[in-house]
């Protein structure tokens, strides 16, 4: 007969492994179940074209949300994620529409132009998330505190570059760079396949190489990191130069889809991306989480805004409120959860 603290233990570690599952799998659980409410509560929600509409605004912020994951994972946060998509934004319009008008004479193809403001974007979110990194782990400032300054300095940083109005991009270069958004392939519009490919990048980073595993391993607990020999603050500080990329990435889909830039592009995207990470059950007080989880966080919070939008049960104003109330909410749930 075995003893009774060993059929303890294993009844215990059978209700945590069902727990832990039922947790993994809770999110989708969700997004079905609002799938098919949405579908008797308005009938065109079920239809393709609204799917695509709904993946498609989707995939900015689910782009960012995975490169968020990441950061909040090995222990961070980065408040700044949509000032500084407005402030690379912002940027971009001016370097395109400058050269556009020429520079000491010389003048650019339109394709050369943007192609240099694409690659402009990507250099900037890759320098914005290395400042971050290296103020959080050689500054030894908090990330809340780091990001917090620099959401308010990119964003001034921005009304100050379009005088307080806005930015707006050169109707031929528009044309031209128009399809980076409204374009398709194989029927899908490219924003979704970028996501996918970032979502595919980000799934196999953080489960089938060394950096992945080093990163769960500084949120679980830093200090054993150390003695473990891994280099705390060069992964965390590549952790925030992903977020950044992932922020310029998200841009560059962005900046044809309107065409400018102005003090309020980008508001709450933080929000979003945050909220989108913590529903994927990644825990916010990092070592666990999954880039999978963060892509359906993001789907289920679209597809909320967008039957709120279908049906009308509360006003459309009223969406950031929910995803602020999500975020309470499963962070109330994660009480104790490391």
């Amino acid at each position: 007969m075995r003893p009774a603290h060993t059929e303890g233990a294993e009844r215990t570690s059978r209700v945590g492994g069902f727990a832990r599952r039922l947790h993994g799998i809770g999110p989708l659980v969700g997004l079905i179940a609002l799938c098919i409410g949405g579908t008797f509560l308005n009938g065109d929600f079920a239809t393709l074209d609204n799917a695509m509409n709904v993946l498609t605004r989707t995939s900015f912020i689910g782009i960012i949300a995975v490169g968020m994951t990441f950061v909040i994972i090995s222990g961070g946060i980065d408040l700044s994620v949509g000032s500084m998509a407005a402030l690379i934004a912002g940027t971009m319009i001016w370097l395109m529409n400058g050269l556009k008008e020429g520079v000491g004479g010389h003048t650019f193809a339109p394709l050369t132009i943007v192609t240099l403001g694409i690659v402009l974007a990507l250099v900037l979110g890759g320098l914005f998330g290395l400042a971050h990194g290296l103020l959080v782990t050689k500054g030894r400032i908090e990330p809340f505190i780091v990001t917090l300054g620099t959401l308010g300095m990119f964003r001034a940083l921005l009304t100050w570059l379009a005088d307080g109005g806005a930015l707006t991009l050169d109707n031929s270069l528009a044309d031209l760079y128009g399809p980076v958004y409204y374009a398709s392939l194989f029927g899908v519009p490219v924003p979704i396949w970028v996501f996918l490919i970032v979502a595919a990048g980000g799934t196999l980073l953080l489960n089938r190489t060394v950096f992945g595993r080093h990163v769960q391993a500084i949120g679980s607990n830093e200090q054993v990191a150390r003695y473990a020999a891994i280099r705390v603050d060069s992964v965390k500080i590549a952790t925030y130069v992903l977020l950044g990329l992932c922020v310029g990435v998200a841009t560059v889909l962005y900046v044809p889809r309107l065409g400018s830039a102005t003090p309020t592009t980008g508001l709450l995207w933080e929000l979003e991306a945050i909220a989108a990470v913590v529903v994927g059950g990644t825990a916010l007080k990092g070592g666990e989480g999954r880039v999978i989880g963060t892509v359906i966080g993001a789907i289920l919070l679209s597809v909320i805004s967008n039957i709120l939008n279908l049906t009308s049960i509360i006003s459309v104003y009223l969406n950031a409120a929910v995803q602020g109330a999500v975020i309470i909410f499963v962070a109330f749930l994660q009480r104790g959860r490391r």
